[in-house]
């Protein structure tokens, strides 16, 4: 494509960073091993293993690129929005290569897994659940979570409806602590969550007296009540990873938004009994949400968020 005259030089690097990142992906996808048509997988473990570290290789020289990018479009005086339409696009598609690469053939892993990933903080990375909520009177929410932020983590969910955009957050803003919020009301979460490290993470609430409970990598930390007593969760609503709505589904705020990786978001309609936490972050138990489960055909990615291999009870527990 041409450059008008005026385009910053960063906006051409990253074309030219996504167009040599598109060439080494069609060599490494020569250098696999053959795969038959059958069901069973063939590709040896060690090739999967190189293949992964040389994809995460390739990913950060491409956020290097893209962290350029966004110094120079904060300076940028005029509006380039198709051009950063057109270049996003280009990233979705590779960040869609390289997770068939990942995964191999289909049926080579289970659809729970993988991540989410968003690589920089801003307000158009996130990824959405296809599927909504019913009403709900009681419900615990669990996911896998490593932050790279650098303060605050951001928001890994948020769940919206039309008449109240702060249905369901788990927030952490600037210097506040972590914060659970029920259509609008607020309790605070006695987490951390902020050593660049994977988390498990469930946070539980029932309408009968507002009771809550908050719990990191399968222990307690924190419970209360009066939140938002006697409510029930309103149904048909959006669910966002990643970013903080103030609309349904949209207006979001880069400075709310959560950078890092996420995986095994879940919903039930009811509080977990602690003991079934803890087999979920021990990885003893693979529970899963009955209201909301995790799966690849269940959730979308923009603006260059993406989707890729990852087995959190051996990956994330490593951390």
């Amino acid at each position: 494509m041409g450059h008008p005259p005026d385009e910053p030089p960063a906006v051409r690097e990253l074309e030219e960073a996504v167009r040599t990142l598109q060439d080494r992906i069609d060599r490494i996808e020569q250098e696999l091993p053959a795969r038959t048509n059958g069901s069973a997988p063939t590709a040896p473990a060690l090739a999967r293993d190189a293949l992964h570290t040389k994809m995460e290789q390739l990913e950060e020289q491409l956020l290097s690129k893209i962290l350029t990018l966004q110094k120079e479009r904060q300076a940028a005086s005029t509006d380039r929005s198709q051009q950063q339409h057109n270049i996003e696009k280009e990233l979705n598609s590779l960040q869609n290569r390289v997770m068939e690469l990942e995964h191999g053939p289909l049926g080579y892993s289970p659809p729970d897994a993988f991540k989410v990933t968003i690589p920089v903080q801003n307000n158009y990375m996130y990824g959405r659940m296809k599927k909504s909520l019913p009403e709900l009177y009681a419900f615990t929410i669990c996911m896998w979570l490593k932050s790279k932020a650098l303060a605050g983590i951001g928001t890994p969910f948020s769940y919206s409806v039309p008449s109240q955009a702060n249905e369901i957050v788990l927030l952490e803003w600037g210097s506040n602590p972590l914060e659970l919020l029920i259509n609008d009301k607020v309790a605070q979460l006695p987490l951390n969550l902020k050593d660049k490290a994977w988390h498990h993470v469930c946070v539980a609430w029932t309408t009968r007296d507002g009771k809550w409970s908050a719990y990191q990598d399968g222990e307690q930390r924190g419970a209360g009540e009066n939140l938002a007593s006697w409510h029930s969760i309103r149904p048909q609503g959006i669910i966002i990873l990643g970013q903080e709505q103030d609309t349904l589904g949209g207006r979001f705020d880069a400075t709310q938004a959560f950078v890092g990786e996420l995986a095994q978001f879940g919903v039930w309609d009811h509080m977990l009994a602690p003991a079934e936490i803890l087999a979920l972050a021990n990885c003893t138990s693979h529970l899963q949400g009955n209201v909301i489960q995790w799966d690849e055909q269940a959730v979308e990615v923009f603006g260059g968020a993406s989707k890729a291999g990852f087995a959190a009870c051996e990956e994330g527990r490593k951390a």
